[in-house]
């Protein structure tokens, strides 16, 4: 016979009462809450948000333009040419991000793993055995590049092995936050099925606004009109949610032993 589940008695005020507090307690003999007790640590402040307004600075720009709108940010190479769903363990294999890189002999490491979760008959290769640089500095995929697990290595190894930027149909979006986070590459998303009309080793040009950008195909010579990243773009320019935050100063910048 199945016994019953205990229960907790509470009580719970009348709706003509008040309480002086928005919680309501549990009897507990190791716990005491009274309407005085904080819950927000006392290194938090919560003083009144200033009334004046704040504009958030872009990258510094290398033309005319004002500070406030995205430098114009190009990039020139030979593309690599996925297709749907390349997953994180594509990208790079579970026994191959086992650490995180925190030094150069580290990334190295991870870049040398960059995309070998490929089916061995995908060929080339993006990375070459043996080596831990690609000539591959852009890739270009199509929906849901990036879907899988969480980890941060994905952009890592892809940066770290010299991509720039990976123009996709769709991204999952686990992979273009920790692209916008790590600053490794900028997840660019295209209006149209590029990998359906480029080649691996195609040569093409990125180049980004605040508007917006264009990939041009020249070996082909055709151009594709690429959605705008907004203010994500000078997170990664700066390099990473943290790098960004030290140049903004939000955060402190480390001590120089």
């Amino acid at each position: 016979m199945a016994c019953p589940l205990p229960t907790l008695s509470r009580v719970l005020p009348s709706a003509s009462s008040k309480p002086s507090s928005p919680f309501v307690p549990f009897p507990s003999p190791s716990l005491k809450i009274s309407s005085s007790t904080s819950f927000i640590p006392s290194s938090i402040s919560l003083s009144p948000r200033r009334t004046s307004s704040f504009i958030i600075p872009r990258a510094t720009a290398s033309s005319s333009e004002g500070s406030n709108s995205l430098a114009k940010t190009t990039f020139h190479g030979l593309c690599y040419v996925l297709k749907d769903n390349i997953d994180t363990d594509q990208i790079i294999p579970a026994d191959k991000a086992c650490i995180f890189p925190s030094n150069q002999q580290e990334r190295d490491e991870i870049a040398s793993n960059a995309l070998t979760g490929l089916p061995d008959s995908h060929k080339p290769r993006f990375v070459e055995p043996g080596e831990i640089k690609s000539k591959y500095s852009i890739i270009i995929a199509g929906e849901n590049f990036g879907c899988g697990s969480s980890r941060e290595h994905a952009p890592v190894c892809l940066g770290a092995a010299g991509a720039k930027a990976v123009v996709a149909q769709t991204y999952a979006r686990i992979f273009f936050r920790n692209s916008v986070a790590t600053g490794e590459v900028f997840p660019l998303e295209s209006e149209v099925r590029v990998c359906d009309e480029c080649n691996t080793g195609d040569t093409v040009t990125i180049e980004l606004r605040d508007s917006g950008g264009l990939l041009t195909n020249h070996t082909t010579g055709k151009q594709y009109k690429l959605k705008a990243i907004g203010d994500a773009g000078p997170v990664i320019d700066a390099g990473g949610i943290f790098a960004y935050a030290r140049k903004m100063g939000m955060i402190p910048s480390p001590s120089v032993v």
